[in-house]
């Protein structure tokens, strides 16, 4: 079976030392392709970079995640704009807003989610989309650019079922992480999973966050590496009462629709299931 990771933060400089083995091993694991995310002025370029390098294996978004707002300037809409003249990226974001944390003022994280859903209206490109704990002001938001977006994907999803038929009833995708694999936080994500139809489920690993709890051996460094792809993907096919295998094509399947990604290279396959 080929898996694709939806959110991979290969910029990340956890993998500075051993990104081609990284690359390497997910191969081994039957993950063929990867999108790599963009999360701000910095890393997005450096996501098409690495995009560029692996032709038809990796792609990338680009985005400036609402951590990161303040820097969205007219200078940076710009940069952004820049790079998705790029057929290697895929989709705008990682945005969106995040009043967990808060690393960046409201109004900030407000203005540069309506910039960022701006630019995916001019290129018509899908939306990678985060929200934490905004869910009233995220949907407000993106109702203003009602009729004038393409596919969007909530990233990540870790929220309520309220949430979750919310992004469903407007058509949204659904990328779901390891967070499933959290008996601490996820554990309400089990009894979630099965509402989600087929064809709006992705997978990802969000790596290197996130590393499944469930993991077994687990590396000594704690970090979370595509190559971990697979186990998310069993621990979801048994929540929704499917085979692995099952789930792993329906997840490829769609995930190749949303992005309109080709098949994967022959020199990107490997094992799986």
């Amino acid at each position: 079976m080929q898996l694709i990771d939806i959110g991979a933060n290969l910029t990340h400089d956890s993998f500075d030392h051993d990104r081609d083995a990284v690359l390497q091993r997910a191969r081994d694991a039957g993950v063929v392709q990867m999108v790599v995310t963009g999360a701000s002025r910095e890393h997005s370029p450096q996501a098409l970079e690495l995009a560029r390098a692996h032709p038809g294996e990796l792609f990338a978004t680009a985005g400036v995640h609402p951590h990161h707002a303040a820097e969205y300037t007219a200078e940076c809409d710009a940069e952004m704009r820049e790079l998705h003249a790029h057929p290697e990226v895929v989709a705008v974001g990682e945005c969106g807003l995040d009043y967990f944390r808060d690393f960046s003022p409201r109004p900030a994280q407000r203005r540069a989610f309506e910039l960022q859903l701006q630019v995916a209206a001019d290129t018509r490109k899908p939306l990678f989309l985060h929200q934490r704990d905004a869910h009233a002001d995220f949907l407000a938001i993106m109702r203003e650019f009602e009729g004038k977006l393409g596919p969007a994907v909530v990233h990540c999803f870790t929220g309520t079922r309220e949430e979750l038929f919310d992004y469903l009833d407007r058509d949204w995708h659904v990328g779901i992480t390891g967070w499933l694999c959290d008996e601490r936080r996820g554990q309400h994500l089990r009894g979630l999973v099965p509402n989600i139809p087929a064809n709006r489920l992705m997978i990802e690993t969000d790596a290197p966050y996130l590393l499944p709890r469930t993991l077994s051996p687990k590396p000594k460094d704690r970090r979370n590496e595509p190559a971990f792809l697979p186990h998310i993907v069993e621990e979801l096919a048994r929540d929704r009462g499917e085979d692995a295998a099952v789930a792993a094509a329906n997840a490829t399947a769609t995930t190749r629709a949303f992005f309109g990604l080709p098949e994967a290279p022959l020199k990107a396959s490997g094992g799986g299931y």
